[in-house]
C-alpha cells in the first residue's frame, strides 16, 4: 500500500525514482525498494518526501488524502451541535438541582408555618381558656356577679 502510494505520488508529480532519490538524498535504488514494499522510509524522510510529492503523509500511509467539503462542513455541524447538545445536558441538571433546592426550602418553610400555627393554636386554647375561666361572670338580674369556680 505505502509503495504503491508513493509511486502514485512520484508518477502524478513527472518525477522519476532518480529524481526523487536526489532530492530525498538517498540512492535510486532505496526508492525502489519502498515502492516494491520491499523496505519503509523513517518518519522524517517521509515527512520530506510528502514536501517533495506535495502530498500530505496520511496520502503516503494511505489515510483518505482530503476530506470533501461537504464532509467537512458535516463534520463541523455535527461537532457544533454535540457541543450544543452538551451544553444544553448540563443546564438541563443543573436547572434541576435549583429545583430540588427550592422545593426542599419551600416545603421546610411550609412545614415551619404549619408548625407555628399549630404551637400559637393550642397555646391560644389553653389561654383563652385560662382567661375565660377566670373572668365568668353570671347575670343575676340587673347585677353582674363574677361566677364561682
Amino acid at each position: 500500500m505505502l509503495g504503491e502510494n508513493i509511486r502514485n505520488a512520484r508518477q502524478k508529480q513527472g518525477m522519476t525514482q532518480e529524481e526523487l532519490a536526489v532530492r530525498l538524498h538517498v540512492v535510486r535504488q532505496t526508492v525502489s525498494k519502498w515502492e516494491k514494499n520491499l523496505s519503509v522510509p523513517d518518519v522524517q524522510c517521509l515527512q520530506e518526501m510528502a514536501q517533495v510529492l506535495q502530498v500530505p503523509v496520511s496520502a503516503l500511509l494511505g489515510a483518505e488524502a482530503e476530506q470533501t467539503q461537504d464532509t467537512a462542513i458535516e463534520n463541523q455541524i455535527a461537532n457544533q451541535l454535540a457541543r450544543i447538545s452538551q451544553e444544553i445536558a448540563i443546564k438541563n441538571q443543573r436547572a434541576h438541582t435549583l429545583s430540588k433546592w427550592l422545593k426542599g426550602i419551600l416545603l421546610a418553610f411550609l412545614l415551619g408555618w404549619v408548625l407555628m400555627i399549630v404551637l400559637a393554636l393550642s397555646g391560644g386554647l389553653i389561654f383563652s381558656s385560662a382567661t375565660t375561666s377566670s373572668t365568668q361572670t353570671v347575670e343575676i338580674g340587673s347585677e353582674q356577679l363574677p361566677a364561682l369556680e
